[in-house]
């Protein structure tokens, strides 16, 4: 059921850029179709495009919002830098609005949740002044001078890696304008829109296989463009785990990430879910 309220103050600035965004990437589709890139700019878009995936599910959601594992400096280092090139804000401000996604899953204080609206949910919140204070309930990570230091940089860190690093790689191959075109903004958008199905389509489609109470749903097709984060419902269940897809056939490329850098230990203290407390839940939810 849909809340209905009134509208909170538009957030100007994320407003402006998130149009120009588009509007950039509408303009890349064309030039990748009518002018033509070179393929080590779509070699580079697709590094890009998993890189700074990754840094956000890896990094800003189950490492420093849910604090699943722990990692080493130069990996929590990376996740930061690769995470501000997605432009989704600092960790910081991610992890403080998505932990009041948990905490307050479906209330009216949610700051993305579905029952204010479809189209809330998936990006409209980003445009409108949300219901938390900025980093609030995030005091664990301002402890680490990493997040401290990207959330006081964020920015220039963003255009840093977002933009300039990517055009500056295209110029070794001569192609620096479709570079900053196709794995700066088209990438940043497609990355964007991924991100933002698991608030709206994750909430609204799938299945609920542990939690028929929550409106978090599992979703593997979302799975499939974010790298493990649509099995949804598992997710909102059991938090603290480091896995999404929790069955060995899921595809969750986040939690092979994870697992294969404790081999060689760049992360470690990997939380798990007891199988009996899995199974326990899904009893119940199929009985329900």
């Amino acid at each position: 059921m849909q809340v209905e309220r009134t509208a909170p103050p538009v957030l100007w600035t994320n407003t402006i850029f998130l149009g120009l965004a588009h509007a950039v990437a509408a303009y890349a589709v064309v030039h990748l179709f009518w002018i033509g890139v070179s393929p080590w700019t779509l070699a580079l878009a697709g590094l890009w495009f998993v890189l700074c995936g990754l840094g956000i599910t890896g990094g800003y959601h189950r490492l420093f919002a849910h604090r699943t594992f722990r990692a080493s400096a130069p990996v929590r280092l990376l996740a930061l830098l690769f995470g501000a090139a997605s432009v989704q804000n600092s960790a910081l401000d991610w992890a403080a609005d998505h932990r009041q996604h948990h905490n307050r899953a479906d209330k009216h204080d949610d700051p993305y949740s579905i029952h204010h609206g479809f189209w809330w949910a998936h990006m409209g919140w980003v445009m409108h002044q949300g219901p938390t204070a900025q980093k609030r309930g995030v005091h664990d990570l301002e402890r680490d001078p990493l997040v401290v230091w990207q959330d006081r940089y964020y920015g220039w860190i963003a255009l840093a890696m977002g933009a300039v690093l990517p055009t500056s790689l295209g110029l070794l191959w001569g192609d620096p304008l479709g570079a900053f075109l196709i794995a700066g903004f088209l990438r940043l958008v497609l990355q964007w829109h991924a991100t933002f199905a698991i608030n709206s389509f994750t909430h609204r489609f799938g299945s609920r296989p542990y939690d028929p109470q929550s409106t978090a749903r599992d979703s593997w097709w979302t799975a499939l463009v974010t790298f493990g984060e649509g099995y949804h419902n598992f997710h909102h269940r059991f938090p603290t785990d480091y896995r999404n897809g929790v069955r060995w056939y899921h595809f969750d490329p986040t939690k092979w990430t994870v697992w294969t850098l404790s081999r060689v230990g760049l992360t470690k203290e990997l939380r798990r879910t007891p199988r009996e407390r899995i199974r326990s839940a899904r009893d119940k939810a199929s009985a329900a």
